[in-house]
Protein backbone atom coordinates (compact mmCIF):
# COMPACT_ATOMS: atom_id res chain seq x y z
CA UNK A 1 0.00 0.00 0.00
CA UNK A 2 1.32 3.35 -0.87
CA UNK A 3 0.48 6.34 0.97
CA UNK A 4 1.85 9.72 1.21
CA UNK A 5 1.85 12.37 4.16
CA UNK A 6 -1.19 11.47 6.05
CA UNK A 7 -0.13 13.86 9.60
CA UNK A 8 2.48 11.50 10.63
CA UNK A 9 4.15 14.08 13.27
CA UNK A 10 7.91 13.30 13.81
CA UNK A 11 8.95 14.14 16.71
CA UNK A 12 9.68 17.96 16.40
CA UNK A 13 6.03 18.90 17.14
CA UNK A 14 6.26 22.34 18.63
CA UNK A 15 8.13 24.37 16.28
CA UNK A 16 11.40 26.11 16.28
CA UNK A 17 12.38 27.03 19.46
CA UNK A 18 13.77 30.49 18.46
CA UNK A 19 12.70 33.61 20.29
CA UNK A 20 9.60 35.61 19.02
CA UNK A 21 10.94 39.06 19.93
CA UNK A 22 9.90 42.18 17.70
CA UNK A 23 10.85 45.46 16.94
CA UNK A 24 9.41 48.80 16.57
CA UNK A 25 10.74 47.94 13.25
CA UNK A 26 8.57 44.69 12.73
CA UNK A 27 6.84 43.74 9.09
CA UNK A 28 3.19 43.08 9.79
CA UNK A 29 0.50 41.04 8.05
CA UNK A 30 -2.40 38.82 8.71
CA UNK A 31 -5.37 37.34 7.69
CA UNK A 32 -8.77 38.99 6.99
CA UNK A 33 -11.83 36.35 7.31
CA UNK A 34 -14.96 36.01 9.79
CA UNK A 35 -14.80 34.13 11.30
CA UNK A 36 -11.28 33.45 11.65
CA UNK A 37 -10.67 32.00 14.92
CA UNK A 38 -10.04 28.77 12.84
CA UNK A 39 -7.43 29.64 10.48
CA UNK A 40 -4.12 27.86 10.66
CA UNK A 41 -2.57 30.71 9.13
CA UNK A 42 -1.37 32.21 12.15
CA UNK A 43 0.02 29.12 13.58
CA UNK A 44 1.90 28.51 9.92
CA UNK A 45 3.78 31.55 9.16
CA UNK A 46 4.50 32.26 12.97
CA UNK A 47 6.66 29.03 12.69
CA UNK A 48 8.48 30.61 9.40
CA UNK A 49 9.04 33.49 11.62
CA UNK A 50 10.61 32.64 14.23
CA UNK A 51 12.23 29.61 11.93
CA UNK A 52 14.08 32.19 10.16
CA UNK A 53 14.44 34.83 12.97
CA UNK A 54 12.46 37.41 11.25
CA UNK A 55 11.41 40.58 12.84
CA UNK A 56 7.69 40.79 11.83
CA UNK A 57 4.30 39.42 12.87
CA UNK A 58 1.23 37.49 11.26
CA UNK A 59 -1.88 38.53 13.67
CA UNK A 60 -5.15 37.23 12.61
CA UNK A 61 -8.33 39.72 11.83
CA UNK A 62 -11.82 39.01 12.16
CA UNK A 63 -13.59 41.44 9.88
CA UNK A 64 -17.37 41.15 9.18
CA UNK A 65 -18.25 41.49 5.55
CA UNK A 66 -20.01 45.07 5.20
CA UNK A 67 -16.32 46.36 7.50
CA UNK A 68 -13.94 44.17 4.73
CA UNK A 69 -13.34 47.32 2.28
CA UNK A 70 -12.94 49.98 5.12
CA UNK A 71 -10.32 47.39 6.89
CA UNK A 72 -8.49 46.65 3.60
CA UNK A 73 -8.61 50.75 2.80
CA UNK A 74 -6.83 51.06 6.02
CA UNK A 75 -4.10 48.38 5.69
CA UNK A 76 -1.24 50.69 4.16
CA UNK A 77 -1.86 53.40 7.29
CA UNK A 78 -1.59 50.89 9.26
CA UNK A 79 1.66 49.55 7.79
CA UNK A 80 0.87 46.20 7.17
CA UNK A 81 2.83 44.74 4.23
CA UNK A 82 0.30 42.29 3.25
CA UNK A 83 -2.57 39.67 3.85
CA UNK A 84 -4.02 37.01 3.43
CA UNK A 85 -7.82 36.69 3.14
CA UNK A 86 -10.15 33.61 4.04
CA UNK A 87 -13.97 33.01 3.44
CA UNK A 88 -16.08 34.56 3.22
CA UNK A 89 -14.11 37.75 1.64
CA UNK A 90 -11.79 35.89 -1.40
CA UNK A 91 -14.59 36.74 -3.46
CA UNK A 92 -15.56 40.21 -2.87
CA UNK A 93 -11.83 41.34 -2.68
CA UNK A 94 -11.20 40.52 -6.44
CA UNK A 95 -13.37 44.38 -6.65
CA UNK A 96 -11.82 45.61 -3.62
CA UNK A 97 -8.07 46.07 -4.03
CA UNK A 98 -6.64 48.01 -7.10
CA UNK A 99 -5.06 45.40 -9.41
CA UNK A 100 -5.78 41.33 -9.64
CA UNK A 101 -3.52 38.99 -11.36
CA UNK A 102 -4.61 37.31 -14.36
CA UNK A 103 -5.00 33.66 -12.26
CA UNK A 104 -6.86 35.76 -10.12
CA UNK A 105 -8.96 36.51 -12.27
CA UNK A 106 -9.62 33.16 -13.76
CA UNK A 107 -10.46 31.85 -10.66
CA UNK A 108 -12.78 34.40 -9.53
CA UNK A 109 -11.33 35.08 -5.89
CA UNK A 110 -8.34 36.62 -4.67
CA UNK A 111 -6.92 34.53 -1.71
CA UNK A 112 -3.46 36.80 -0.95
CA UNK A 113 -3.19 40.91 -1.09
CA UNK A 114 0.36 42.58 -0.91
CA UNK A 115 0.77 46.50 0.03
CA UNK A 116 3.11 48.20 -2.47
CA UNK A 117 5.59 50.26 -1.63
CA UNK A 118 2.99 53.41 -3.09
CA UNK A 119 0.01 51.33 -1.09
CA UNK A 120 -1.62 50.43 -3.75
CA UNK A 121 -3.58 46.95 -2.96
CA UNK A 122 -2.61 44.20 -5.38
CA UNK A 123 -4.47 40.87 -5.61
CA UNK A 124 -3.57 37.18 -6.60
CA UNK A 125 -4.54 33.78 -5.95
CA UNK A 126 -1.64 31.27 -4.78
CA UNK A 127 -4.30 28.44 -4.55
CA UNK A 128 -3.05 26.82 -8.27
CA UNK A 129 0.41 27.37 -7.15
CA UNK A 130 -0.04 25.56 -3.56
CA UNK A 131 -1.75 22.43 -5.58
CA UNK A 132 0.34 21.57 -7.90
CA UNK A 133 3.58 22.12 -5.18
CA UNK A 134 2.18 19.86 -2.83
CA UNK A 135 1.09 17.39 -5.92
CA UNK A 136 4.80 17.37 -7.12
CA UNK A 137 5.73 16.99 -3.13
CA UNK A 138 3.59 13.84 -2.45
CA UNK A 139 3.39 11.90 -5.63
CA UNK A 140 6.94 13.24 -7.27
CA UNK A 141 5.97 9.99 -9.82
CA UNK A 142 3.34 11.78 -11.65
CA UNK A 143 3.46 13.76 -14.20
CA UNK A 144 0.91 15.59 -16.73
CA UNK A 145 1.71 13.41 -19.22
CA UNK A 146 0.41 10.55 -17.34
CA UNK A 147 -2.75 10.56 -18.68
CA UNK A 148 -6.53 12.60 -17.97
CA UNK A 149 -6.97 13.96 -14.53
CA UNK A 150 -10.85 14.04 -13.17
CA UNK A 151 -11.38 17.24 -10.90
CA UNK A 152 -14.76 16.70 -8.65
CA UNK A 153 -16.15 20.38 -8.01
CA UNK A 154 -16.59 23.60 -9.53
CA UNK A 155 -15.98 26.35 -6.75
CA UNK A 156 -13.44 28.59 -6.53
CA UNK A 157 -10.62 25.40 -5.40
CA UNK A 158 -11.94 23.75 -8.23
CA UNK A 159 -10.96 26.62 -10.81
CA UNK A 160 -7.59 26.81 -8.89
CA UNK A 161 -7.37 23.00 -9.49
CA UNK A 162 -8.11 22.69 -13.07
CA UNK A 163 -5.78 25.81 -13.91
CA UNK A 164 -2.77 24.53 -12.24
CA UNK A 165 -3.25 20.95 -14.58
CA UNK A 166 -4.28 23.19 -17.77
CA UNK A 167 -0.93 24.79 -17.08
CA UNK A 168 0.89 22.18 -16.31
CA UNK A 169 0.04 19.98 -19.56
CA UNK A 170 -2.37 17.94 -18.61
CA UNK A 171 -4.30 17.21 -21.85
CA UNK A 172 -7.69 15.79 -20.77
CA UNK A 173 -9.17 17.22 -17.33
CA UNK A 174 -12.62 15.62 -16.79
CA UNK A 175 -15.35 17.63 -14.52
CA UNK A 176 -18.15 16.00 -12.64
CA UNK A 177 -19.49 18.52 -10.22
CA UNK A 178 -23.51 18.56 -8.61
CA UNK A 179 -24.23 21.68 -10.37
CA UNK A 180 -23.62 21.05 -14.06
CA UNK A 181 -23.53 24.45 -15.10
CA UNK A 182 -20.80 25.32 -13.11
CA UNK A 183 -18.64 22.89 -14.44
CA UNK A 184 -19.90 24.04 -17.93
CA UNK A 185 -18.35 27.11 -17.12
CA UNK A 186 -15.10 26.13 -16.02
CA UNK A 187 -14.76 23.27 -18.91
CA UNK A 188 -14.93 26.45 -21.33
CA UNK A 189 -12.51 28.69 -19.84
CA UNK A 190 -9.68 25.66 -19.96
CA UNK A 191 -11.20 23.76 -22.61
CA UNK A 192 -11.84 20.46 -20.12
CA UNK A 193 -15.16 17.96 -20.71
CA UNK A 194 -17.65 18.04 -18.51
CA UNK A 195 -18.76 15.11 -16.69
CA UNK A 196 -22.41 14.80 -15.24
CA UNK A 197 -22.13 13.96 -11.42
CA UNK A 198 -24.15 9.93 -11.71
CA UNK A 199 -20.94 8.92 -13.93
CA UNK A 200 -18.43 10.24 -11.70
CA UNK A 201 -17.36 7.02 -11.08
CA UNK A 202 -17.25 5.64 -14.62
CA UNK A 203 -15.70 8.72 -15.27
CA UNK A 204 -12.44 7.61 -13.44
CA UNK A 205 -11.24 5.27 -15.84
CA UNK A 206 -8.20 5.49 -17.92
CA UNK A 207 -7.22 8.26 -15.18
CA UNK A 208 -3.50 9.16 -14.37
CA UNK A 209 -4.77 11.54 -11.28
CA UNK A 210 -8.13 12.08 -9.37
CA UNK A 211 -8.67 15.05 -7.23
CA UNK A 212 -11.42 16.20 -4.82
CA UNK A 213 -11.65 19.54 -5.09
CA UNK A 214 -15.33 19.53 -3.11
CA UNK A 215 -15.99 19.90 0.68
CA UNK A 216 -17.64 16.11 1.05
CA UNK A 217 -15.87 14.26 3.32
CA UNK A 218 -14.57 17.51 5.31
CA UNK A 219 -15.45 17.23 9.40
CA UNK A 220 -18.86 17.70 9.10
CA UNK A 221 -19.91 17.70 5.78
CA UNK A 222 -21.62 14.62 3.79
CA UNK A 223 -19.12 11.78 2.89
CA UNK A 224 -17.76 11.52 -0.94
CA UNK A 225 -19.72 8.72 -2.28
CA UNK A 226 -17.35 7.33 -4.91
CA UNK A 227 -16.79 4.04 -6.51
CA UNK A 228 -13.05 3.56 -7.02
CA UNK A 229 -13.73 0.16 -9.14
CA UNK A 230 -12.70 1.63 -12.42
CA UNK A 231 -9.84 3.95 -11.34
CA UNK A 232 -6.43 2.60 -12.28
CA UNK A 233 -3.61 1.16 -9.75
CA UNK A 234 -1.32 3.76 -10.78
CA UNK A 235 -3.71 6.57 -10.41
CA UNK A 236 -2.66 9.04 -7.79
CA UNK A 237 -5.59 10.33 -5.32
CA UNK A 238 -5.35 13.54 -4.01
CA UNK A 239 -7.92 15.20 -1.62
CA UNK A 240 -7.59 19.28 -0.84
CA UNK A 241 -9.27 18.49 2.09
CA UNK A 242 -7.14 18.22 5.51
CA UNK A 243 -9.66 18.25 7.98
CA UNK A 244 -9.45 15.44 8.38
CA UNK A 245 -6.53 14.79 7.03
CA UNK A 246 -7.11 10.91 5.52
CA UNK A 247 -10.95 11.21 4.18
CA UNK A 248 -12.90 8.71 3.38
CA UNK A 249 -12.02 8.32 -0.42
CA UNK A 250 -7.78 8.73 0.69
CA UNK A 251 -8.24 5.63 2.75
CA UNK A 252 -10.12 3.58 0.27
CA UNK A 253 -8.05 4.83 -2.52
CA UNK A 254 -4.86 3.84 0.00
CA UNK A 255 -6.47 0.23 0.72
CA UNK A 256 -6.52 -0.70 -2.83
CA UNK A 257 -2.54 0.97 -4.06
CA UNK A 258 -3.43 3.76 -4.86
CA UNK A 259 -0.54 6.88 -4.30
CA UNK A 260 -2.68 9.15 -2.12
CA UNK A 261 -2.00 13.33 -1.05
CA UNK A 262 -3.76 14.56 1.70
CA UNK A 263 -4.76 18.42 1.09
CA UNK A 264 -2.64 19.97 4.34
CA UNK A 265 0.50 20.63 1.88
CA UNK A 266 -1.89 22.68 -0.87
CA UNK A 267 -2.09 25.01 2.83
CA UNK A 268 1.36 24.81 3.31
CA UNK A 269 2.38 25.65 0.39
CA UNK A 270 0.09 28.21 -1.08
CA UNK A 271 1.02 30.59 1.77
CA UNK A 272 4.60 30.57 0.56
CA UNK A 273 4.32 33.44 -2.25
CA UNK A 274 2.70 35.97 0.47
CA UNK A 275 5.71 34.76 2.65
CA UNK A 276 8.15 35.62 0.44
CA UNK A 277 6.76 38.52 -0.77
CA UNK A 278 6.21 40.14 2.53
CA UNK A 279 9.35 39.32 4.70
CA UNK A 280 11.82 38.11 1.81
CA UNK A 281 12.40 34.99 2.24
CA UNK A 282 10.94 31.87 0.61
CA UNK A 283 10.04 29.47 3.10
CA UNK A 284 10.60 26.01 3.17
CA UNK A 285 8.02 22.99 3.83
CA UNK A 286 9.42 20.56 5.95
CA UNK A 287 8.42 18.03 7.59
CA UNK A 288 8.34 19.59 11.28
CA UNK A 289 6.41 22.23 9.72
CA UNK A 290 3.58 19.62 8.45
CA UNK A 291 4.07 18.71 12.39
CA UNK A 292 3.50 21.91 13.68
CA UNK A 293 0.34 22.80 12.02
CA UNK A 294 -1.09 19.33 12.01
CA UNK A 295 -1.15 19.93 15.56
CA UNK A 296 -2.40 22.93 15.83
CA UNK A 297 -5.46 21.44 13.71
CA UNK A 298 -5.82 18.24 16.03
CA UNK A 299 -5.84 20.40 18.81
CA UNK A 300 -8.86 22.41 17.27
CA UNK A 301 -10.75 19.62 17.06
Amino acid sequence: MSTRALGHAPSNANGPGLPGAISGRAKLAGVIGWPVAHSLSPRLHGYWLRRYGIDGAYVPLAVRPEDFVNVLNALPRMGFVGVNVTLPHKESALGAVDGVDATAQEIGAVNTIDVTAEGRLAGRNTDAFGFIENLKRGAPEWEASLGPAVVLGAGGAARAVCRALADAGVSEIRIANRTIARARTIAKAIGANVVPWDERSAALEGIALLVNATNLGMEGKPPLELGLGALPARAVVNDIVYNPIETGVLRAAAARGNVVVDGLGMLLHQARPGFAAWFGTDPEVTEDLRAFVFRGLAARG
